[in-house]
């Protein structure tokens, strides 16, 4: 049974929503675009950060990808706002290893 942080990201996703959150002691702002499980079977998001705090200081101008393990996401919650997501796929994620939802396959090419 997921956890209610992965059903509140994974809805999100549907919706192509925002999630708002604490990781790693920072606020963050993302657009969750893979969401499953890692290697080792643990919740995993790969996530757009457009917003928010770093763990390197500042992000870089228009955000960064971040793989989120959901075991340590406090304080998730969704909203609306402009969906944000990173122009550059330059290589293959290994974030996510067992693929729940991708949005960019899953929701978007529905339409």
């Amino acid at each position: 049974m997921p956890s209610a942080t992965y059903r509140i990201f994974r809805e999100a996703m549907l919706r192509e929503q925002q999630v708002t959150c604490i990781y790693q002691n920072r606020r963050r702002d993302v657009c969750p675009v893979i969401i499953g499980r890692d290697k080792d079977g643990a919740e995993a998001v790969l996530a757009w950060q457009f917003a928010g705090e770093s763990n390197r200081g500042r992000l870089p101008p228009g955000g960064a990808w971040k793989c989120l393990k959901l075991k340590n996401v406090r304080n998730a919650a969704s909203r609306d706002g402009p969906w944000q997501e990173g122009q550059s796929h330059q290589s293959e994620q290994s974030c996510v290893a067992v693929v729940d939802i991708d949005i960019n396959i899953d929701v978007r090419k529905r339409r």
